[in-house]
This record gives C-alpha cells, sequence and structure tokens, in this order.
C-alpha cells in the first residue's frame, strides 16, 4: 500500500474557494494562504449544527486512528448527502519530527496538503510561540530595568514548537537593575513545548479578537514580595501580543481527501493541556453545517473530559453524541499482550483489555450523560472471534460498535458509523459534569480522579500544596480544572494498562492559568516538554531537489 504522503501527494485537491462554497462561505470571507488553504474571516457564528465529539481509549504503542475515524466518520456522512464540517486541531511539530508524527489522519482518510498541515500551514503555532516568548522578555526587561513591580518568583516560561528534553531546566542570569545598583538575577526555568503553553490555551478558548486580548493581559507571569499576583497587563504586554496573534486567531479552512471542508486550528496537547481545537473553529464548523465532526486529544479520561468539563462550559456547547475509538490490537495491548504478537488472535489478552474501553464508555454515558458509540477502526489480522468479542462486550454495556475501514476505503469505509452516528444524535441527553465549578479545588480534582480515572484518591505534594495556598490567597475559585498527566494510563502510571483500581494519583504541581481561566495540577511524571526517541522520525524525513517529501506520516 501506497505511503500516508504518496497518497495525499496523489489527491486532486479542489480550489478552496470551491471547498468553502459547499459550506457556504463566500470568497469575501476567506483570506486565501495559497490556492488549497484559507483563512476563515466570518464575522459572527450561529452555531445550530449536530455535533459530534470523537474521541478513543487510552492510546497504546499501535495506535488508535481518532483523527482518522474522525476524518472518514465526515467523508462517509458527506456521502450520505449531509452538509458537513470537520473541527481538528493542528499538529505540533514537536511529535512530527519524534514519535508519534503528524496529525492529519491516514491512508484514505486524510486531511490534505498534508505536508503544509503537519509543517507550518499557516504560521499559527510560530505565532503563538512568539507571542510568548515576547511576554518573557518584557518580564525579564522589567526586571533588569529595576523590577518597579518587585518580581520574586516568575512562573511564565518561555516555549518552543519542538521536543528538546534539554530545555527541562535551564538557569537564566540577568544583571537585574545594575545601573540602578542591584544585583545579579539568577533562576532556573523550563522551557515548555508550544502546544502545552498558556498563549495556546487562550488562543483556542477565546471567542473573539477582544477576548483574546483580554486573556492575555491575565496571564499571571509570578508573584511579588508581598506573595500577590503579577499580570501582564501590569507590563502592559497584551496589545502587542495580541497584534503578533491578529492572524492566528482566524481559523483555517482545508479539505479531505475527497472534498470534505475541514477546519484546522490550534493544537493544545491533551495530557498536558486541554487537548481541543479552538472555540472559535468548532463555533465556525457548526454555524455552517448540519453536522460539526470534532475530536479531542488521546483518551476520553483526557481531551474529552476537558472538552466537556471546561471547554464546553467556557464555550457554551455540548455534543449530541460522542464517538469512542478503539482497535482490536490496542486493547490486546492493554490486556497483556506483547507488541510484536498482536496480528495473531489472542481471546484472552483482548477480554482483559476491554475493561478500559468500557470504563470510558461508562465515564461519558453515566458521568456526562451522553449518548455514546463505539468505533472499531478495522486491521486485517482482526479474526471474527475477536471481533465478536468486541461487539459482545460493547452490547452487554447498552452501546453499539461498529468497525470501520475509512484507513483503507475513506468515506465509504464509514457508512454505517455515519448511519448509526446520525441516529445516536437523535437522542436527547443534556450534559451532565464530573465536578461543580464552585466547589474547592482539591473537591474537583478528587472528583476526576474517582469519576472519571477510577481512583482511590489524591496525594499532594508539598510544592503543590503552597501552591494551592497561594492560589486560595490570591481569590481564585469557580474555575475549571485541567489535571496534566500520562495518556496511557487511566491512573497516573504509565505502566497501569486496562482498568486498574486503587491507585491513588500524586499530584506534584499546581498552576492557575489566569488568561485560559483554568488551574492545571501536574500529576505523576508527566513532562511540560516531550524528548525525543532513541529513533526520531525526524531522521527519516528528506526532500529532494524538486521539493519531494519523503518519511512524512
Amino acid at each position: 500500500m501506497l505511503s500516508d504522503i504518496e497518497i495525499a501527494e496523489q489527491c486532486e485537491m479542489e480550489d478552496i474557494r470551491d471547498v468553502a462554497k459547499k459550506i457556504g462561505l463566500s470568497e469575501e470571507e476567506l483570506e486565501l494562504y495559497g490556492k488549497y488553504k484559507a483563512k476563515i474571516n466570518l464575522k459572527k457564528t450561529d452555531p445550530e449544527s449536530k455535533l459530534v465529539l470523537v474521541t478513543a481509549i487510552n492510546p497504546t504503542a499501535s495506535g488508535e486512528g481518532k483523527t482518522t475515524v474522525s476524518i472518514g466518520l465526515a467523508d462517509a456522512m458527506s456521502r450520505r448527502g449531509k452538509k458537513v464540517c470537520l473541527a481538528l486541531r493542528e499538529p505540533s511539530l514537536g511529535p512530527v519530527f519524534g514519535i508519534k508524527g503528524g496529525a492529519a489522519g491516514g491512508g484514505y482518510a486524510q486531511v490534505v496538503p498534508m505536508a503544509d498541515i503537519n509543517l507550518h500551514f499557516t504560521g499559527d503555532f510560530h505565532a503563538i510561540t512568539t507571542a510568548n516568548n515576547l511576554l518573557c522578555a518584557l518580564i525579564d526587561n522589567h526586571i533588569f530595568r529595576g523590577n518597579a513591580l518587585d518580581i520574586q518568583h516568575v512562573t511564565f516560561c518561555r516555549c518552543m514548537d519542538m521536543n528538546d528534553r534539554a530545555l527541562r531546566e535551564i538557569t537564566y542570569t540577568t544583571e537585574a537593575g545594575k545601573m540602578a545598583g542591584c544585583r545579579t538575577y539568577t533562576r532556573t526555568d523550563n522551557v515548555q513545548i508550544t502546544a502545552a503553553s498558556e498563549i495556546m490555551a487562550i488562543l483556542c478558548l477565546a471567542k473573539d479578537l477582544s477576548d483574546l486580548k483580554e486573556r492575555l493581559a491575565n496571564i499571571v507571569v509570578g508573584t511579588n514580595g508581598k506573595g500577590e499576583y503579577v499580570y501582564a497587563r501590569d507590563l502592559n504586554a497584551q496589545g502587542a501580543m495580541a497584534t503578533v496573534l491578529k492572524d492566528a486567531i482566524k481559523p483555517n479552512l482545508v479539505q479531505t481527501l475527497e472534498g470534505t471542508p475541514a477546519i484546522i486550528h490550534g493544537g493544545p496537547f491533551a495530557n498536558i493541556a486541554h487537548g481541543c481545537n479552538s472555540i472559535i473553529a468548532t463555533k465556525t464548523a457548526m454555524s455552517v453545517a448540519d453536522y460539526c465532526i470534532t475530536e479531542a486529544g488521546f483518551g476520553a479520561d483526557l481531551g474529552a473530559e476537558k472538552f466537556l468539563d471546561a471547554k464546553c462550559r467556557i464555550a457554551g456547547i455540548e455534543p449530541d453524541c460522542v464517538v469512542i475509538v478503539a482497535t482490536v490490537k490496542a486493547l490486546k495491548l492493554h490486556g497483556g499482550a506483547q507488541k510484536s504478537e498482536l496480528s495473531a488472535e489472542n481471546l484472552e489478552a483482548l477480554k482483559a483489555g476491554i475493561p478500559n474501553l468500557l470504563k470510558h464508555i461508562e465515564n461519558i454515558r453515566d458521568v456526562y450523560s451522553k449518548p455514546v458509540l463505539v468505533a472499531m477502526n478495522r486491521f486485517a489480522t482482526d479474526t471474527e472471534a475477536e471481533i465478536e468479542l468486541v461487539m459482545k462486550s460493547a452490547e452487554e454495556a447498552g452501546v453499539k460498535a461498529v468497525f470501520c475501514d475509512v484507513f483503507l476505503k475513506g468515506g465509504e469505509g464509514g457508512l454505517e458509523l455515519a448511519d448509526e452516528v446520525e441516529k445516536l444524535c437523535e437522542e436527547k441527553s443534556p450534559l451532565t459534569f464530573a465536578y461543580d465549578l464552585k466547589d474547592g479545588l482539591k473537591k474537583k480534582i478528587s472528583d476526576v480522579v474517582t469519576k472519571v480515572y477510577g481512583g482511590a484518591g489524591v496525594e499532594y505534594t508539598p510544592e503543590a500544596e503552597e501552591r494551592i495556598a497561594e492560589i486560595e490567597k490570591n481569590g481564585v475559585k469557580d474555575t475549571p480544572v485541567i489535571i496534566a498527566k500520562t495518556q496511557y494510563s487511566l491512573s497516573d502510571d504509565p505502566t497501569k494498562f486496562a482498568r486498574p483500581e486503587g491507585f491513588t494519583v500524586t499530584v506534584r504541581d499546581v498552576v492557575y492559568k489566569g488568561g485560559a481561566g483554568f488551574i492545571v495540577a501536574i500529576a505523576g511524571s508527566i513532562m511540560l516538554m516531550p524528548g525525543l526517541g532513541k529513533v526520531p522520525a525526524a531522521e527519516g524525513i528528506d526532500i529532494d531537489a524538486d521539493g519531494k517529501i519523503t518519511g512524512l506520516f
């Protein structure tokens, strides 16, 4: 079979203006980036479409294909004559050059132009990185120029869109206020990947340019000698930062291999951020189509939890149904099978791994009260006995499992899934949440751990306790909580597969993101700056003299 990039390059793309017409967008509402990409400049949104959230089980080394299923589902619904629009996240260069690869789908269920989307696209990530580091430069310059705000502890850090473990801990030395006879200022800090930055979260949660500017002003950059928060607005930074982001805030329009409109905008990671594309992109897609297909990163315990508990609250939206993506191979890995043996039938491993899927089903149905459907990404090695076991297990849990072939067949391979999604969207069930916004921070964290993860409780390090006391002292309350933890397990231990029980989650740090409007609880050993693997994907990516790219996936 052809590689993903070979399939993408053979696609005869439609002019992006023709793609826009399918969802009623005029050329005046587009800002063209060549022939196949455009920014959307829709002055007013009216989100009335059905909203379908695609999530997954806890990811494994075999891959589950959540984005691929999202794209294939949209193409299938388009084949059924539905007016549909995708709303996806932008890929980060970190995973593209690391282990995970790109995030443009796969096989015959891709968004194109694939190489552009996976690389620099329309420059949104670069603008976010620049705005972030502009604020950092203003902070350090303020300290250098005498530190009139008495900043004693800087909490806002630099970022870059790359996996680089060497930047996890760095030391800054500034001759702070030298001209005023002050001392040399030295502090230990870290650099985060852009996808984990607060600017990324702000861009994805902002309603418009004015809201973006207000959120930028509310970023907490550190604390002063009295333990009070110092904000970006105290440095008059918000105007320049918003100016840098003036184009990045506009969502991007591309297409699938089958010409289905796809809006791709923003890309926070779900394990260390909130894992959803921008509110502007989602509301735009919901305003121009009858069905909006969107996805949230990693497993339902991460991206979907944050989509439902945070994004839905902030945006005032809710999904009509939720699709959980899984594969037989991934469930066998959760059940203890070796990666080298996944092609062989193994009913015992599959049976042991299925509880992971069942827990995610329970969460969506019982915690969030949403209709749920299981989409099994089919592999040629799936046996009839394995397929039957999955379908029977789902049926016993009260949901339907559909096996789809979108990777090999595109939209044609997702027609049954599309039909079931359409039916499920007609069920009315108001969204409920895992926690009450008015509860204390520890109660909210505990509710997520016990209800969504299935854990026994939460422990806090002294540093985390200190940060919580600081947050309470500064009067922060009624905010969503974002838990940063491993994506590989329901727990905070990446080695605990399937459905672990009786575990406690250790919160080692807590950070208030004033601009984003949420609190991040960092659990376990999760890193905010990933590293490259032993053989990073970058080593296999190349381009020839004619500009032909190879190795990108």
